[in-house]
């Protein structure tokens, strides 16, 4: 049952990720693409925006599509917590912890599923259990 947890906590994660580096990179699942996203980035003062935009998405793109396989898996929750510390530092942290005020509450919760992961191992259900 470990093991299917954990590819669970891999799945939700990852591919939310997936999701969101996609919405930064295309446009997709309601998101703004480069230009919107990068505009964004510019008016909070990460600049250039549209080069931000693409590490970006390209970052969360790639860590949560190596999380949710379990390949590389220390590799993939440094750069799930790697965006979600940027996050805080420029976006969340002004407001407190508590989400409900736009705080750093979820964040914090990624980072420490992503890093916990990366400690302890994917489980067996995973492309690193098969390689190494």
């Amino acid at each position: 049952m470990i093991d299917a947890g954990l590819l669970l906590i891999r799945l939700v994660i990852g591919l939310t990720f997936v999701g969101h580096g996609a919405q930064k990179l295309f446009g997709w699942f309601g998101g703004y693409g480069l230009k919107g996203t990068g505009g964004w980035f510019d008016s909070i003062g990460m600049k250039p925006g549209v080069k931000i935009a693409f590490i970006a998405g390209f970052t969360e793109l790639a860590g949560g599509a190596l999380f949710a396989l379990g390949l590389l898996t220390p590799l993939a929750g440094v750069l799930i917590a790697a965006t979600m510390v940027i996050a805080i530092v420029k976006v969340h942290g002004a407001n407190g912890f508590w989400s409900t005020q736009n705080g750093y509450e979820y964040n914090v919760i990624l980072i420490a599923a992503a890093i916990g992961i990366a400690m302890t191992g994917p489980g067996q259900f995973a492309l690193d259990a098969l390689i190494f």
